[in-house]
């Protein structure tokens, strides 16, 4: 039979709703892949755009401008607030509240460097009895030494000894008869003492107007920030310097320790041991007997004009500074980024602050709101929106939220649901999200001020950042389908939802970190969630909505945003920002590069339904490598065998040779020969390649994984017969 070229044309987008071999004539797998115009092309890469890392887990990136021209990004993570600057870099400025700042007496002489204890004491099993002290005080997480001592023996909880003579719990089961033993931890831990301090394990604290030396370490070594590695009790905690110092206490009288507020949970965790839960969940030295739920911090933010406004869900002001109050801070814009923020409640004007708060936006209006919040005598309800007042005059006051028959300050409430998950601003209504409706916010401008209404009911909505707007459509995703409004509430129809939600599915527990976000250069709105076999965010699906069609792959981000004043999607993963489609690798600190292995698959195709057997012996490529920057960019091309659906496919043919070939820029290949191109340009490539392939069904795959490359596939050519009934 004659050979014949058969073009090879796909539907764009992937269906994986299907099985493999019924998806016939689309594409089933892929990665780090995009659709213009109805073909594949290979995704831009990335830059690491931040200058330093931040500490903590990034939930939140937030670009504006200031008035000033100056480009912003607020940058909030579990144990820090900062606010980068965009432009050459993005240098981060820590703008963390402070919750205590605490002054002499109290910190006279607080460092102790390398803390040590020597006692006389005797081992039975786990049971270290302390009979004398010598010098010095026992701490948990102190290291014992000594004749017959275990190498390595800590001190993990306290008996009748709380620091002196008394029994404790040592880590090694060993017998040991009395002897002197030294407890110590390293030559670089600081013990600072001070009163009253709160402070929590991983919070900061920074130093200043320490004198002399301590230990042999300079005091510079100590005015400085810390972030506190062991709370020992209430009076004294652990620090740790960069030098080695002898056992010395001091620093003089001239201390001050400003303590910010305190840090949160990176993940949504459950413990029961040494940390877990609030202070004073369990005595000194015990881990706590019940399971504690700790939910990562998840902050919201926003701006009016300059200033930066956030808030912590649903923290109080006691997990936060130890008393109460809000949970909503201020940053009024500083350029030289001197100052910190501020709790709102300490503006000047400020009135009835809701304590305890989902999340903060504004309103078109510019009322301030408040989602799911304390109520004028702080009770919490889930259920209740505040705004704050905007004068007549004056404009916004987003501090003042006491109502008043002069002013425009009130409240609603959500009549469904059980709690307000989220809200999205709009152009002329925010839309507010409980766990079971969808509701719309709309500014009235009569005494009134606010109206709600219930746009669906019986919805849902994975968290609080799972929510995107584009084109005058919002999309979000829900517990086991996606949703769009755009006038009218409407299940978002998608190829992929039985592969999201069904295989392997998604981890539920961390639905509250899923994050939304957007590519408006390409028209593609996105989700960054976990499957269900892992425990961080590590997948991504895309829908672009010009072309309503939808494709995946892997990846680790823990916040993305297109929103504000960036020109690329910045994102944010292991202390770095990052500036997507943006170069065509994948970049990493320091000016590290490597490939994005990127690929797409097509389903299974036939000849006469598969009753025909098919030998194709090559294929005519039709690639675009545009905008690549290796010399000789390559693309591969491989042609999956199988004779029945539920076989795998083969990537070699029957005498074993692969069916994966080249594609390279300045090659021909004549006869099978491959020799170089007179001149090469961007277009010219690899004439044709020869892959020797037979089956009842086959698939395409064309991908690169080497740096410099960037592809479009257009429409190959497959170069096949029938060849008969036999297998």
């Amino acid at each position: 039979m004659a050979q014949t070229l058969s073009k090879l044309v796909f539907k764009p987008g992937i269906n994986r709703d299907q099985t493999n071999y019924a998806s016939e004539g689309g594409w089933y797998d892929c990665q780090w892949i995009r659709f213009r115009s109805g073909f594949a092309e290979k995704m831009g890469g990335w830059i690491v755009a931040s200058t330093t890392q931040y500490n903590g887990v990034c939930r939140s990136l937030f670009p504006y401008a200031a008035s000033d021209g100056s480009q912003l990004v607020g940058v909030s993570t579990n144990t820090k607030q900062y606010v980068a600057i965009y432009s050459g870099g993005v240098p981060l400025n820590d703008i963390t509240p402070i919750r205590t700042t605490i002054t002499s007496p109290t910190t006279n002489n607080c460092f102790t460097t390398n803390p040590a204890a020597v006692v006389t004491g005797s081992i039975s099993g786990t049971t270290l009895t302390v009979s004398a002290v010598s010098s010095g005080t026992i701490y948990l997480g102190m290291t014992i030494s000594g004749t017959g001592v275990v190498s390595g023996t800590t001190i993990t909880a306290f008996g009748t000894g709380t620091g002196g003579v008394g029994n404790y719990t040592v880590s090694t089961s060993q017998t040991v008869s009395s002897t002197t033993i030294t407890a110590s931890f390293t030559n670089t831990t600081v013990l600072v003492s001070i009163s009253g301090n709160g402070a929590n394990v991983n919070d900061f604290v920074t130093f200043s107007g320490a004198t002399g030396t301590i230990g042999g370490v300079a005091a510079s070594e100590f005015n400085k920030e810390f972030q506190i590695q062991n709370v020992l009790n209430s009076t004294s905690f652990l620090i740790t310097i960069s030098s080695t110092a002898t056992t010395a206490t001091g620093g003089g009288t001239g201390i001050s320790a400003a303590f910010q507020i305190h840090v949160g949970s990176a993940d949504i965790s459950y413990g029961y041991g040494w940390g877990a839960g609030t202070w004073g969940t369990a005595a000194w030295g015990y881990a706590s007997t019940s399971s504690v739920a700790s939910p990562a911090r998840l902050v919201f933010q926003d701006r009016y004009i300059n200033d930066l406004y956030f808030n912590i869900k649903d923290a109080t002001g006691q997990s936060l500074y130890d008393t109460a109050g809000t949970n909503i801070f201020v940053w009024p814009y500083d350029s030289s980024f001197a100052s910190r923020a501020v709790l709102l409640s300490s503006v000047a004007g400020a009135t009835s602050v809701p304590r305890q708060v989902g999340q903060i936006l504004f309103a078109p209006s510019g009322h301030l709101l408040a989602l799911g919040c304390t109520d004028l005598t702080n009770t919490y309800d889930p259920l209740l929106i505040r705004w704050a007042n905007v004068d007549p005059v004056n404009g916004p006051q987003p501090q003042d939220w006491y109502p008043t028959a002069t002013n425009t300050a009130g409240d609603l409430r959500v009549a469904a649901g059980s709690k307000i998950v989220t809200g999205y601003r709009t152009r002329q209504e925010i839309l507010v999200f409980t766990d079971f409706t969808v509701n719309s916010l709309q500014f009235l401008g009569t005494s009134d001020i606010f109206g709600l209404q219930e746009l669906a009911n019986n919805t849902s909505i994975m968290g609080s950042n799972s929510v995107i707007g584009a084109n005058n459509v919002v999309y979000w995703m829900g517990v086991d389908k996606f949703y769009q409004y755009n006038g009218r509430v409407d299940t978002l129809p998608c190829t992929l939802r039985q592969f999201i939600y069904q295989e392997p599915g998604v981890n539920q527990r961390l639905a509250p970190l899923f994050v939304a976000g957007g590519n408006g250069q390409f028209n593609e709105v996105m989700w960054i969630y976990a499957d269900a076999t892992s425990n961080t965010l590590n997948r991504y699906v895309i829908y672009n909505y010009q072309e309503q069609v939808w494709y995946f792959g892997t990846l680790n981000r823990t916040y993305w945003t297109d929103a504000g004043y960036v020109i690329n999607p910045i994102a944010a993963q292991d202390g770095w920002i990052y500036q997507h489609d943006t170069g065509v690798d994948a970049g990493g600190p320091v000016g590290t590069s490597a490939a994005l292995d990127s690929y797409i698959t097509s389903a299974d195709f036939d000849i006469g339904d598969g009753n025909q057997f098919m030998l194709m012996r090559r294929i005519i490529p039709d690639v675009n490598f545009t905008n690549s920057t290796a010399t000789n960019p390559t693309a591969y091309i491989t042609v999956g065998v199988r004779n029945f659906p539920g076989a795998a496919s083969s990537t070699t043919n029957e005498e074993g040779q692969t069916t994966s070939q080249s594609v390279i820029v300045g090659q021909q290949v004549q006869g099978g020969a491959t020799t170089p191109a007179t001149t090469a340009t961007i277009n010219q490539y690899t004439n044709q390649v020869f892959i020797r392939a037979r089956g009842r069904q086959m698939n395409f795959t064309i991908g690169s994984n080497t740096t410099g490359v960037q592809w479009q596939l257009g429409f190959p050519r497959l170069d096949a017969r029938e060849d008969g009934r036999r297998s």
